[in-house]
């Protein structure tokens, strides 16, 4: 049995074939995943019971799994049904899944061990997607230094550098931060990061050095018929405090606008036109999704 911080202990969770309770469950201690962070996760949201962002979730996750060589030992199939029985006994309207697959338990090894069965886990939860204050309100930004590792665009579990970063955001009194590598912005330590000026929207562009963001493939796709033109390109700081407006977007966030970085107000401190816009907008398309029937393979 164990005690969870922020959790009663009896929510439902999966792990390597078998439901229970989240007090009950229990992995090797020699698990790649516990004990060199040897995995890859994913998030999705979940809205009216259904996951959506659905075919983007399968397209990241499989990517990040062949980039390190680890096989998903389910097909889509069983693992959806899987998640449709932890939203089922979790009871989750509105919220998020959140998966893993590390590469499983063997003696100590930097190098890949094969031959083994990888370990599987899987929970819910409850979260307020769609009447989120932060939305209307804005949120603070600041500037750290980048310390990841750069194969940023594999979603590892190894995210000590993220909660770090995570941490110096917060003690600065800052709600996210963007990550500074050579002079430009990366991304953030948990969000895709974006600006807009003169009708334009600036992101920087795919590569190692970020997450191929869902949210940001949609944002970019909704662009053009919010009014917006599309640059993907890297910019800095000082693009940042001059922009009209600024925002970032995740899994369970959607979009959030930033309305101050640095210290600096952006846009004069107030939310602009542009990313409640963006915000509406994907919030119909996850609406309409959960709506529509369930896709086949």
């Amino acid at each position: 049995m164990f005690e969870i911080s922020g959790m009663s202990g009896d929510e439902i969770v999966y792990i390597n074939g078998k439901f229970c309770k989240a007090k009950e469950a229990a992995i090797s201690p020699f698990d790649r995943g516990f004990v060199l962070g040897d995995g890859i996760y994913e998030v999705a949201p979940v809205v009216n019971s259904k996951i959506c962002d659905r075919a983007d979730f399968w397209e990241r996750f499989e990517r990040s799994a062949a980039q390190i060589e680890l096989k998903i030992p389910y097909s889509r199939e069983k693992y959806e049904e899987i998640l449709y029985e932890l939203i089922a006994q979790g009871g989750v309207s509105e919220g998020a899944f959140y998966t893993q697959i590390t590469r499983g338990a063997a003696m100590r090894d930097f190098d890949y061990v094969r031959g083994i069965e990888p370990s599987v886990f899987a929970f819910v939860y409850h979260t307020q997607i769609f009447d989120n204050p932060l939305a209307k309100e804005g949120i603070e930004i600041v500037s750290l230094p980048e310390i990841r590792w750069h194969r940023r665009d594999i979603k590892s579990i190894s995210l000590l550098a993220q909660c770090i970063l995570k941490h110096e955001a917060h003690r600065a009194g800052a709600y996210e931060c963007f990550l500074i590598e050579d002079g430009l912005v990366t991304e953030c330590s948990s969000s895709s990061a974006f600006i807009i000026k003169d009708d334009v929207l600036i992101t920087r562009p795919l590569s190692n050095d970020i997450l191929p963001g869902i949210r940001r493939k949609v944002i970019l796709g909704l662009a053009e018929q919010a009014g917006l033109s599309v640059q993907q390109r890297a910019f800095g700081m000082s693009e940042v405090y001059e922009a009209d407006e600024a925002f970032i977007s995740a899994a369970t966030l959607m979009v959030l606008p930033i309305v101050k970085a640095d210290g600096r107000a952006i846009g004069g401190g107030a939310v602009g036109k542009y990313v409640p816009r963006l915000r509406e907008m994907y919030a119909a398309r996850l609406r309409a999704e959960a709506r529509g029937k369930a896709q086949t393979f």
